[in-house]
């Protein structure tokens, strides 16, 4: 497995020996990847003693708080209980502001570039950037701005790169880290730990100098840190906020991809969006640019954003969990204690007992049924149970935006409309070729 997460294409690899051997696949010598539907809420349900596995240690590395790496359940949650409250429902309110700035600037952008052919893959990817330093910040990278990053986009896919295939053999990590100060370091991994929290510190320091009433999640953290200094201190308060750069931004990149990629392949789907579309601004139910309100208001819309994440979530590989004490019976199959055991986003959406035959169709209508609760039941793009993603609101927030006003305004077709994009694996399944010629759409 390790050498299918260093060429990238785990994510094909897992749904191939599922499909050949079933719901069961070992994948090393104490890792297994489970397809079972039962054994989902078995492994990641509340209260589950199934803790994460030692391949998130490499994405910890020596941070305290962090909620991502951090494999002790109960540490965990004292850190999320500290943070929730940032990214909660009711804090949207307050972030949305942020993110109609950002959405007006790329269609400012779209606008200077109308009758072009753009790389709107990497467009959304600026965008994404752009966001999520506004709504963690009150401030953009500027990367919109100039139509190019400052080296961030690299430096975070090669730390993906290398954590994808290191952590198969964590023990490798630890042995390099040990050895780096004197052989330097050859995995990749400083984004995460380096430059772009050096980034987040730099901005923190700012806000502290200036002052202000912003809104923003770092205002709500600080306002937890004033509250809770002891739990809450400066490395937790710019832990979650690199946090915030190093995941809210790839992931909301790919996922909006997809959804304007699979709309762009599949022209009777995009008509009907741009009906309902029509339609809603015809009565007088969407603003410029569009309210979250309106769009979850929105079925079409909803159905195209669940169903470009069921094709393509972001993360790509499993995500494993290690069997507690006493072992454990998964799928009818003994596992013993220590071992590790997941389940890949992109093996559980492509179920046919939960999504039908067609599973490989980008069919938004699927989701429009009555009675489709095992759907959401085992959607699994923001992962499940106690560790599901804590920024899933705010990046479904962007796409709930941009993607309709998008569409409001301009017509977008695939320039090669018969050739596929290209993706790689590397813990997120990021993509090339969304190459679109852009014109405006008549009022």
């Amino acid at each position: 497995m390790t050498k299918h997460s260093w060429d990238g294409d785990m994510n094909r690899t897992m749904i191939d020996l599922h499909r050949e051997l079933g719901t069961l696949v070992r994948t090393g010598p104490r890792e297994v990847s489970v397809s079972d539907l039962t054994a989902i809420k078995q492994i990641y349900g509340a209260g589950s003693k199934f803790r994460k596995s030692d391949w998130y240690s490499v994405w910890q590395g020596h941070r305290k708080f962090d909620l991502f790496g951090e494999r002790d359940e109960k540490i965990h949650g004292e850190q999320r209980r500290l943070v929730s409250r940032a990214y909660a429902m009711d804090s949207l309110k307050d972030l949305e502001e942020y993110v109609d700035h950002a959405v007006t600037i790329f269609l400012d952008n779209m606008s200077e570039r109308q009758g072009q052919v753009i790389d709107m893959g990497n467009w959304v990817q600026l965008f994404a950037f752009d966001v999520i330093g506004e709504v963690t910040f009150s401030k953009r990278f500027g990367f919109m701005d100039s139509g190019g990053d400052d080296g961030s986009f690299g430096q975070i896919e090669g730390a993906l790169k290398s954590a994808s295939w290191v952590g198969q053999i964590p023990s490798f990590y630890w042995i390099h880290d040990a050895l780096s100060p004197y052989i330097g370091n050859h995995l990749a991994l400083s984004a995460r730990h380096g430059s772009l929290r050096q980034f987040a510190i730099k901005e923190i320091a700012a806000r502290q100098d200036r002052g202000g009433n912003q809104k923003d999640i770092l205002s709500k953290l600080r306002a937890t840190q004033k509250e809770k200094p002891l739990e809450m201190d400066e490395n937790a308060v710019a832990s979650m906020a690199t946090s915030n750069i190093f995941a809210g931004s790839d992931t909301t990149a790919i996922s909006t991809r997809a959804i304007i990629y699979y709309l762009l392949k599949n022209p009777q789907c995009k008509n009907k969006l741009i009906e309902e579309i029509d339609e809603c601004r015809a009565q007088g139910k969407l603003s410029d640019p569009v309210k979250l309100s309106e769009a979850e208001k929105m079925p079409y819309l909803q159905a195209v954003m669940y169903e470009a994440l069921r094709l393509h979530p972001a993360v790509g590989m499993s995500l494993p969990r290690e069997v507690p004490t006493g072992g454990a019976t998964i799928a009818g199959q003994y596992l013993p204690a220590g071992s590790a055991v997941g389940a890949n986003p992109w093996v559980i959406h492509r179920n046919k007992e939960v999504y039908g035959d067609d599973v490989e169709a980008f069919r938004p209508e699927r989701w429009m049924i009555e009675n489709n609760g095992d759907m959401h039941r085992f959607f699994f793009a923001f992962g499940s149970g106690a560790r599901m993603c804590l920024g899933r609101n705010i990046s479904w927030m962007e796409m709930s935006k941009l993607i309709p006003t998008l569409f409001m305004h301009y017509n977008l077709e695939l320039s090669e409309p018969e050739k596929e994009w290209t993706t790689k694996c590397w813990w997120f399944v990021m993509q090339k070729g969304v190459n679109v010629k852009l014109t405006r759409r008549r009022s």
